[in-house]
């Protein structure tokens, strides 16, 4: 990509911002520090405790002596307890409302800090370093932020838009293999629902780290991201919209709830749940038998489950369910692959299809 990184912006009026893509980002991040610096803008550091460890060095040479908080990683740290401890950390640094956090790390550190920063003194600019695939390719980008609650994901948050992006691919070198397949779920749900050359791309041949289409692929999907969050911020579009983004995620969200936060990997619960919405397309007479094993054979090939690794209860998964932010008087909808590349959102779906799905991806009744 050469030295000088790319830019993608994000087209949100006032609340415009640059996603920077290069392979090492540091002089840009600590030209960022020092422009803030410069206004008289005070900066603190969120992190946890993987990120902190793997690249502590990369965290020192582009913040200095910042005040950093460290938080343990894994799902269970999007609780509201860890938001009170964020939150408690910027009061405690005496951040004023024109100072600015800086997010490092992946989704959940993500969706952590930028409710964090929502959320204090009503709002505080944030900027993103996705440490991951997964919040490369998608947590990182379009603003939505919010923490678990017992009763289910990302029940709480608020919609606040970075005022920047640095997606440094140097830091997947450290990633763990499990950890870059639950990012590839991501970037396979992109395939599906908007761009079918991509999803022919990780048929023909899987992701890995040391693809050289790696940092290509991961500006695809920002850009994909980027043009549906700019058409519909909200999600408030009756018909497709940013909703689409949720393609497998009715279902995964209700894996992840149902089996426990941090037994599946967010992205490996995506995955399964991409499984479960291609036999749902293809019940609704939109896709092929063949094309829903096309999907679950890609799956395989980075890694990724498209069956649940222990059973669960379908009365608990559908129970989850109900309780999806998609929900919308009282009826589910659910994201539907038209065909390999199209979506659409599909609302008054029969219960019964639903089930067979969930027993198909080895739910329980």
């Amino acid at each position: 990509m050469g030295n000088m990184p790319e830019a993608l912006i994000v087209n949100l009026g006032e609340r415009s911002y640059p996603i920077l893509f290069g392979a090492d980002l540091t002089a840009e991040i600590r030209a960022t520090v020092g422009s803030l610096a410069a206004e008289g803008r005070k900066i603190a550091v969120l992190t946890d405790r993987h990120v902190a460890d793997c690249q502590g060095a990369a965290i020192r040479a582009s913040f200095g002596d910042a005040p950093s908080l460290v938080v343990a990683s894994g799902e269970e740290t999007k609780s509201l307890g860890e938001l009170g401890r964020v939150l408690d950390f910027l009061a405690a640094q005496k951040l004023a409302r024109t100072d600015a956090l800086f997010v490092v790390g992946g989704g959940v550190i993500g969706d952590l800090g930028g409710f964090a920063a929502a959320s204090y003194l009503r709002g505080i600019d944030y900027y993103q370093i996705p440490t991951t695939l997964l919040a490369m390719v998608d947590s990182s980008v379009g603003g939505k932020t919010g923490v678990n609650l017992a009763a289910g994901k990302n029940l709480a948050g608020a919609f606040h838009q970075p005022r920047g992006v640095f997606v440094a691919t140097g830091f997947l070198r450290t990633l763990p293999a499990r950890e870059f397949a639950a990012g590839v779920a991501e970037v396979v749900k992109y395939g599906l629902l908007g761009d079918a050359a991509l999803f022919a791309e990780l048929e023909r041949a899987p992701l890995t780290g040391d693809s050289p289409g790696l940092a290509a692929v991961i500006r695809r999907c920002c850009a994909i991201k980027a043009r549906i969050v700019e058409a519909d911020e909200r999600e408030l579009a009756p018909e497709g919209g940013r909703a689409l983004l949720n393609l497998g995620h009715t279902f995964g969200h209700a894996i992840e709830q149902s089996a426990g936060y941090g037994v599946y990997l967010h992205g490996e619960a995506v995955a399964i749940g991409l499984a479960a919405a291609a036999r749902l397309s293809q019940k609704l007479g939109h896709l092929s038998s063949a094309e829903v094993i096309r999907i679950d054979s890609v799956l395989a090939a980075h890694g990724l489950p498209a069956r649940l690794r222990a059973p669960l209860s379908q009365a608990d998964l559908l129970s989850a369910m109900a309780r999806d932010k998609k929900v919308r008087s009282g009826a589910l909808r659910f994201v539907v692959l038209k065909s390999l590349g199209a979506a659409a959102v599909r609302g008054g779906v029969e219960p019964a299809p639903v089930e067979a799905c969930l027993r198909e991806i080895g739910a329980v009744t």
